[in-house]
C-alpha cells in the first residue's frame, strides 16, 4: 500500500511539473494597445525621409519637422532599427537592405516588401540609389580620377549589378560584364595600393557601397577604400560644393538615396547617374500585432490624428 502511494505521489508531482511547464512555453506575449506610438524618422537632409515621406502623401514633412506630430524622435538608420528592436510600441523606416530579424517590416498596401515587388513596381514605397562625381580635372590626383571612372563602369555591369542585389538593393539591367569592359581602364592592370578612393553619402547606401568598392577593389589593382556616409545631401556637398569639396571631408564619390535637386541638378549630368533601385519599409517590434499599414495610416501616424496604438488597430 505504502508503494502504491508513493507512486501516486510521485506521479502527482511529475504532472503539476509538466503542468507548469506548459504554462510557461505556452504564455503569450502581451501588447498593450493603450500605449503612446513612439515615432521615429531620419533627419531633413535623409534621402531615406524624402522617398517615406512623399511615398505617404506627406510631401510637406520631407523637408519640415514643423508638421510632424509632438514627441517625435530624430535617429539614422542604424538607430531606428537598433532601437525598433526594444522599443516594443515604436515605428520607424529604414532602407530594405537594412531590415533584418531583430524588427517586424511592415506590408505597404498590402504588399509585401520584397526586391521581387520592386522590381515588378506593386510595392509602392521604392526609391532610387545616385551615384555624384566630382569635377573632370577635381580630384588628388589622375589615378583617382581614374579609379573613380573605373568603378563606374564597374557599376553598371552585371558583376556590379550582382553585387547590388546580394546587398539588399535592386540593380538596374545590364548585359556587359566586367570582362568586356575593362580593357578600357588600363588603371586597373596597375598597382594601386598607395591609392585611396574616398567614398561618402547616404547612409543607407552604405551597405550596398561597401559591398561594391570590397568587390572591386581586387580588380583594380586592390586601391584603399574609405567610406564615411553622413547622409544624402552629402553626396552633393562634399564633391561639389566649393565650400566642402576640398575641406577634410570631402569625397570623390557621393550617393544619395533620393534623386538629385535644386543646386544638385547643376552639376553636369555625365557627373551622376542611378546605380540602383531600393524599398523604405515601415518597422516595428516584433511583439507588435501589426502586419500591414496603408500610407494613410503612416501619414495619420505621422502628422500625429492616431496617436495610440488603439487608435490605428482598432480602426
Amino acid at each position: 500500500m505504502k508503494k502504491i502511494s508513493l507512486f501516486i505521489m510521485i506521479l502527482l508531482v511529475g504532472i503539476t511539473v509538466l503542468a507548469c511547464g506548459a504554462q510557461t512555453t505556452t504564455t503569450a506575449v502581451t501588447f498593450d494597445e493603450s500605449k503612446s506610438i513612439n515615432v521615429y524618422t531620419r533627419d531633413t537632409t535623409s534621402g531615406t525621409r524624402t522617398g517615406f515621406m512623399e511615398g505617404i502623401g506627406f510631401a510637406s514633412a520631407a523637408t519640415s519637422d514643423s508638421v510632424l506630430v509632438q514627441g517625435f524622435i530624430i535617429k539614422d538608420n542604424t538607430g531606428i532599427l537598433s532601437t525598433l528592436a526594444i522599443d516594443e510600441y515604436g515605428i520607424g523606416y529604414v532602407s530594405l537592405s537594412s531590415v533584418n530579424d531583430s524588427v517586424k517590416g511592415l506590408n505597404f498596401n498590402g504588399v509585401e516588401p520584397t526586391e521581387v515587388n520592386v522590381i515588378n513596381d506593386t510595392y509602392g514605397l521604392k526609391r532610387p540609389f545616385m551615384y555624384m562625381l566630382r569635377q573632370d580635372g577635381d580630384y588628388p590626383n589622375d589615378t583617382v580620377e581614374a579609379i573613380v571612372k573605373a568603378f563606374v563602369a564597374f557599376l553598371s555591369s552585371s558583376d556590379g549589378g550582382d553585387i547590388i542585389n546580394n546587398s539588399g538593393a535592386i540593380a538596374l539591367p545590364s548585359t556587359q560584364t566586367w570582362d568586356q569592359i575593362k580593357s578600357s581602364h588600363t588603371v586597373c592592370t596597375q598597382n594601386n595600393a598607395a591609392i585611396t578612393v574616398r567614398f561618402g553619402g547616404s547612409d543607407s547606401i552604405q551597405k550596398v557601397a561597401q559591398a561594391l568598392t570590397a568587390a572591386f577593389m581586387p580588380k583594380c589593382g586592390n586601391f584603399i577604400a574609405e567610406h564615411d556616409h553622413t547622409g544624402s545631401s552629402d553626396a552633393y556637398k562634399r564633391t561639389n560644393d566649393p565650400a566642402i569639396k576640398d575641406t577634410a571631408v570631402g569625397k570623390d564619390v557621393g550617393f544619395s538615396s533620393r534623386f538629385f535637386r535644386d543646386a544638385e541638378l547643376n552639376v553636369n549630368s555625365s557627373l551622376r547617374g542611378q546605380l540602383a533601385w531600393d524599398a523604405i519599409v515601415a518597422i516595428v517590434h516584433v511583439n507588435n500585432p501589426l502586419n500591414n499599414v496603408t500610407a494613410a495610416d503612416l501619414k495619420a501616424i505621422y502628422e500625429g490624428s492616431y496617436l495610440t496604438w488603439a487608435a490605428l488597430l482598432s480602426k
